[in-house]
């Protein structure tokens, strides 16, 4: 099969690669409705972070179940499935409170962009659908793989209540589908931090209450003029970089709560300013799994529809190209259709 290799910066290739097959009992072989390209792919594409030896790429994936190995019993040929970018067991300590992410035997599931996938610990990490979706849903389900399961960790770290203020860091996808997550955890107030037009419209169809455009001190002010002085209630970080991982603490009231989920680079925390803030910090890698029967649940009953995040479909055999336009920010994520 031909499947998606970095090899270096900007350096994306589409070549032959082995097919993928079962090679442990608890391992089971997708064949892939639709992938996409992650914003956290552009860290290696960009060579943030470098990558040393030819990489196979994507994280994000959904799709029929094409072959099962001897041990998994909870999913079996034909279905269709959904799972996380950590394969996790679903059993251990860490699994039992909701942190599959954390799994005692997680792996990372990669090389998705791609017509077949293999995922490990089959049992633990996929979820099929009631049925066979239709077409217009399946991207909506794709995204629960990654970033609509990853802003709503980063809704639920920051401790997203009803009739609380919000504000969101990031117009990404990540960010996006975190409004998404709280206005629909009911908060009353969601404000999105956006300087792109076509990003804030879509953050308003979401449920944005305001927009504000400005970065930085002038982002952290705009903040507390909106919020009478005080900060937000719960803010969710959805970059990773310094800028915005200060942006959402200094834009937190104290007792407020940061969530953050943007995969962190060059992020530094000064002890003295976090001491006096007073701001609860939770994040890390979402732990999808956890959330997938419920995100499943809103968009099968078509509660939701995050699939609305992807503004460019390709044939996979273009994925040099999606990269390239979320690259240079033509597009906010790519869908690939095998």
């Amino acid at each position: 099969m031909r499947a998606t290799v970095l090899y270096g910066p900007r350096d994306v290739r589409f070549e032959e690669r082995d097919a993928p097959a079962v090679i442990n009992p608890t391992d089971a072989v997708l064949r892939l409705s639709v992938t996409c390209v992650c914003g956290s792919d552009l860290w290696r594409y960009r060579g943030i972070q470098p990558v040393d030896k030819p990489t196979p790429m994507g994280h994000e994936y959904c799709g029929l179940v094409e072959e099962v190995g001897s041990a998994v019993t909870s999913v079996k040929p034909g279905q269709f499935v959904i799972g996380s970018f950590f394969a996790s067991d679903n059993t251990c300590a860490a699994c039992r409170i909701g942190y599959q992410s954390s799994c005692q035997q997680r792996e990372l599931v990669g090389g998705a962009q791609a017509p077949l996938l293999r995922v490990p610990l089959a049992d633990g990490t996929l979820v099929a659908t009631p049925g066979i979706p239709p077409d217009e849903l399946i991207p909506s389900l794709l995204t629960l793989s990654d970033v609509m399961g990853t802003g709503w960790f980063a809704a639920e770290a920051a401790s997203v209540k009803p009739g609380k203020t919000v504000v969101v860091v990031g117009d990404g996808a990540v960010g996006l589908l975190g409004v998404l997550a709280a206005r629909q955890m009911g908060s009353e107030r969601v404000i999105a931090m956006s300087r792109h037009k076509t990003r804030q419209n879509l953050a308003r169809e979401f449920g944005a209450t305001d927009i504000v455009s400005e970065r930085g001190e002038e982002g952290v002010g705009r903040i507390r003029e909106l919020t009478n002085g005080v900060g937000a209630d719960s803010v969710l970080e959805c970059v990773g970089t310094q800028e915005a991982m200060m942006q959402a603490i200094r834009s937190t009231r104290p007792g407020g709560h940061v969530g953050y989920v943007g995969v962190p680079h060059g992020v530094e925390l000064n002890g003295q300013e976090l001491f006096f803030a007073h701001v609860h910090l939770h994040g890390g890698p979402a732990p999808v799994r956890r959330f997938l029967p419920e995100l499943i649940d809103l968009v099968w009953n078509r509660k939701i529809y995050p699939g609305k995040v992807f503004d460019l479909s390709l044939p996979l055999e273009q994925v040099a190209e999606g990269y390239r336009a979320m690259d240079e920010r033509r597009a906010i994520k790519v869908l690939l259709r095998p």
